[in-house]
């Protein structure tokens, strides 16, 4: 009895001990282990949840990724004239193999992207001929020797040179002649050109060229049709016209130019303009169209125009020389104040001393009539200004244009051949004022949607750090800009699309890397915001 005693005493505290957890876990005063007869309590909590593991969060840590204030991106436009008219830059000869070609081509690209610059201006409508595939205008007689021919083995040129420049970084910007149907260096019109099979709407000038009547309607639909394909099919970053617009008077010995027919038919329609303001006034209605249709089609496609340098001897006070508002019937002013391009380059191609014609106070002038704030880039004769140091008297047009224009800085080199025939030429830019790479400035005025935050990723892997990047939308990022902070100073570099990762030393120069940060660029030169990690 006493033993079975003592079992039950210890089993009665083994199940009050029991009974007792299970009040503190479900709140309950009392519990009984038979079944109530009463309702339940609607009151008493119910059990908690047992825990629920979890994958390991993939975000990286909070301490890792920090806000900065990282150094603003170095600005400007730094293009090429590429022309192949009368094969004057590419191809050099017109009876070149493709392989020859391209191999010319990729030559060129690398020496403007190993000097800093990042644009190139490729001139693949020399004459209504095609340096592309088109069903519109023959092949270019430049390319094969023979207006129409294709080239064999067959290929896309202007295809080839986009992907060439975009691996570079380099933006592509078409240069097309809008009326200029025939080059007297262009072989002798056969059946296939324009010149031909539009001679309805095309006239012959005293020096053999060919031009295409810019009043005639069907001019402009026809220039107007071009543009559109192009812009429609290629992967381009811009269209960029030159100064032809009305011929130059030497192109038809001083003769007026020959469209009877044209201003007969406006007359007795019972148009009142004097016979040039009409030509100014179907120059001007053109270039609005063009700007208009080529943002239809692709918004972040821009059109640039580069005039010839006067637009009136006068303007400013103290300039002399041709006038392109009387001679080309073009009104470049009124195209820049109404804001019908997206960047205007005029022709500057003077010395910085030329008493008629200086460098200075032409592009003031400009400057004070871009009213809408378009870019404004100069182009300058790289390749035979009249002055006894060519590289000296570039560098300091450069300098000057900095001055004048700011953080909207640019110019336009004509041609690629200054570049390359002049020994000092590139050295001295890149080591001056091209000493380091530069996105082009921002285009404000074009809408487009904001690229989304890239992603980085980081690893020690001892000596240096992997870094690695990339972005959702990555078909509309053109450029990445990397950040690496150095004894918590920061350093910047442009980088071209396809570069994704990169080892970046932990220690250089006696100094430690602190942080890594990165950036998409868009087709505009917009900047993503950035995302930065720290390194420890």
């Amino acid at each position: 009895m006493k033993v079975n005693k003592l079992k039950l005493i210890v089993l009665s505290g083994i199940f009050a001990s029991f009974t007792g957890c299970s009040v503190q876990n479900n709140s309950v005063k009392t519990a009984s282990p038979t079944k109530s007869t009463t309702k339940p309590n609607n009151n008493i909590s119910k059990p908690k949840e047992p825990a629920v593991t979890t994958k390991p969060v993939t975000t990286p840590p909070a301490e890792e990724v920090f806000r900065t204030n990282l150094p603003e991106i170095k600005r400007e436009f730094r293009g090429a004239w590429v022309a192949s008219v009368a094969n004057i830059n590419w191809p050099s000869r017109n009876n070149l193999t493709v392989e020859q070609q391209k191999a010319e081509a990729v030559n060129m690209l690398d020496m403007l992207k190993n000097n800093n610059f990042n644009a190139v201006i490729f001139q693949i409508r020399p004459s209504a001929d095609a340096l592309y595939t088109s069903n519109i205008e023959p092949w270019s007689y430049f390319l094969t020797g023979e207006t129409g021919k294709a080239p064999y083995p067959n290929y896309d040129p202007l295809q080839f040179w986009i992907d060439e420049a975009h691996k570079r970084g380099l933006e592509l910007h078409v240069w097309l002649n809008p009326y200029r149907a025939h080059h007297t260096n262009g072989g002798y019109p056969n059946s296939l050109s324009m010149a031909n099979k539009l001679s309805d709407i095309v006239v012959r000038l005293k020096n053999g060229m060919y031009w295409f009547d810019p009043a005639n309607p069907k001019t402009q639909g026809h220039v107007s049709n071009v543009v559109k394909d192009i812009v429609k099919r290629y992967d381009i970053d811009a269209v960029h016209f030159d100064d032809y617009f009305y011929p130059y008077a030497a192109y038809n010995k001083g003769a007026d130019f020959p469209d009877n027919a044209t201003w007969n038919a406006y007359t007795n329609s019972g148009g009142t303009l004097t016979r040039a303001d009409w030509r100014r006034d179907n120059v001007n209605k053109f270039v609005e169209r063009i700007y208009k249709e080529i943002h239809a089609e692709k918004s972040y496609v821009r059109f640039g125009i580069s005039p010839f340098g006067i637009w009136k001897p006068g303007y400013p006070a103290g300039i002399v020389g041709s006038s392109q508002y009387d001679e080309l019937y073009a009104d470049a002013k009124l195209w820049l104040n109404k804001g019908w391009v997206d960047y205007f380059s005029p022709q500057l191609y003077w010395p910085v001393d030329s008493k008629g014609q200086g460098f200075e106070a032409l592009l003031n002038w400009w400057k004070s009539e871009n009213s809408m704030n378009r870019h404004l880039w100069p182009g300058l004769n790289t390749v035979e200004i009249k002055v006894s140091d060519r590289p000296a008297e570039i560098k300091n047009q450069i300098e000057i244009s900095r001055q004048i224009l700011g953080k909207d800085a640019g110019e336009i080199h004509w041609s690629i051949a200054g570049l390359t025939k002049n020994a000092s030429m590139l050295p001295t830019l890149k080591n001056g004022p091209y000493s380091e790479k530069a996105l082009v400035p921002k285009t404000p005025w074009i809408k487009a949607v904001p690229l989304q935050t890239p992603t980085l990723f980081t690893n020690d892997n001892g000596s240096f750090v992997q870094a690695s990047w990339s972005n959702k939308n990555i078909k509309d990022v053109f450029q990445w800009v990397l950040f690496t902070q150095y004894n918590g100073v920061w350093q910047t570099e442009i980088l071209t699309l396809d570069t994704l990762s990169r080892d970046i030393p932990k220690f250089k120069d006696g100094k430690t890397l602190n942080g890594v940060a990165i950036k998409a660029i868009d087709r505009l030169g917009n900047e993503s915001d950035y995302i930065a990690k720290k390194v420890k």
